[in-house]
């Protein structure tokens, strides 16, 4: 029997008040742009990031796609982190739908990408090769165990990019992650990208959804897409509803994830077997090394323990989230003490 799911943030329940807010949503036709509660949820989180409007998407992959088939024409090149979702995690589907070329630039161990990396990484004129269109940067970082790139940081990249004449999306599925880490308003990260999106269903704890954002015609552009790709949602409301509440009352808890995060790394930092820095541990996210080849025989180990976790050669992941108590962290690292004790004999 499974207690404690640390696969991801994805696997949270909606809280409480979010599920008396579906109930009661007022409903529209969002297809028609006449759902009150889509338009408001829209809206305000456009205001919270500086930006002019906002769409519902289903999910982050879909919020990334969007972005980059309303700015990025067949043939166009998108710049890339090597070890970011876009690329790596969404299967493939800017390449796919959109006839993009991804162009994978070196990222440091925390998640940036050097300014001159991108500056270099911009093909001249030259009919041999694609034309340079779009950056694409990621806060949190996923890959870097969820690392948060400052304003400073944000403002470098993006600075890069529009002094080549590229426009700027950020993937900030986990941007409020990062806004509460470092102590800023989400608009400081978001001031200098020209769209973004971020997920409703992972640290915020809503059981579908994402939202996009950027200028008006940016937007508009986007909603064409989302129609191409069979995403014209009706009465939308009801899961748009849970939006509403996660951005009043579930921002500053997220602070709660983060402790947690930094509490089971520094206990797993005395694990034999177990290779992780809790000082580089910003936010939800735990990445860390285990014994080659063993990965998955640790993730099984976890599962008949009690604990869920992704499997992997030797880089696993923990995500801590809302819904887990102190004591179930406490029984994750019992578990996970025992089954490293396991494998190091």
């Amino acid at each position: 029997m499974i207690r404690v799911d640390l696969r991801s943030d994805t696997v949270t329940h909606p809280s409480p008040e979010m599920r008396t807010a579906m109930y009661e949503a007022e409903l529209g036709d969002d297809v028609y742009g006449d759902d009150p509660t889509v338009n408001e949820l829209q809206q305000r989180a456009a205001d919270m990031l500086g930006k002019e409007a906002g769409l519902f998407v289903s999910s982050g992959t879909q919020g990334n796609l969007v972005s980059v088939l309303a700015q990025a024409q067949r043939g166009d090149e998108v710049l890339v982190g090597d070890q970011c979702h876009i690329m790596n995690s969404e299967a493939g589907g800017t390449m796919v739908l959109g006839s993009v070329v991804l162009y994978p630039i070196k990222t440091d161990d925390f998640g940036f990408l050097e300014p001159n990396l991108i500056q270099e990484a911009v093909k001249p004129r030259d009919y041999h090769k694609p034309p340079t269109r779009l950056l694409t940067i990621e806060n949190t970082h996923n890959g870097s165990s969820g690392r948060a790139l400052s304003p400073e940081q944000m403002k470098a990249m993006a600075d890069a990019g529009h002094e080549k004449d590229l426009n700027v999306h950020l993937d900030g599925a986990r941007l409020f992650n990062a806004a509460v880490a470092l102590g800023v308003p989400v608009s400081e990260l978001t001031e200098n990208v020209d769209t973004a999106t971020f997920c409703l269903s992972k640290g915020l704890s809503c059981p579908i959804g994402s939202i996009v954002v950027g200028s008006k015609d940016f937007i508009e552009e986007a909603d064409r897409w989302r129609k191409m790709l069979g995403s014209g949602m009706r009465q939308v409301g009801i899961v748009a509803a849970a939006g509403l509440v996660a951005l009043d009352s579930m921002i500053d808890r997220l602070q709660e994830d983060h402790d947690s995060a930094r509490h089971i790394a520094s206990r797993m930092a005395e694990m034999k077997g177990i290779s992780v820095d809790p000082e580089h541990i910003q936010t939800n996210i735990i990445r860390f090394g285990v014994p080659e080849h063993t990965g998955d025989q640790i993730a099984a180990r976890m599962k008949e323990e009690g604990v869920y976790i992704n499997g992997g050669d030797s880089d696993l992941r923990i995500v801590t989230h809302y819904g887990l108590s102190a004591d179930d962290y406490e029984f994750t690292i019992s578990a996970l003490d025992k089954v490293m004790k396991e494998i190091a004999s």
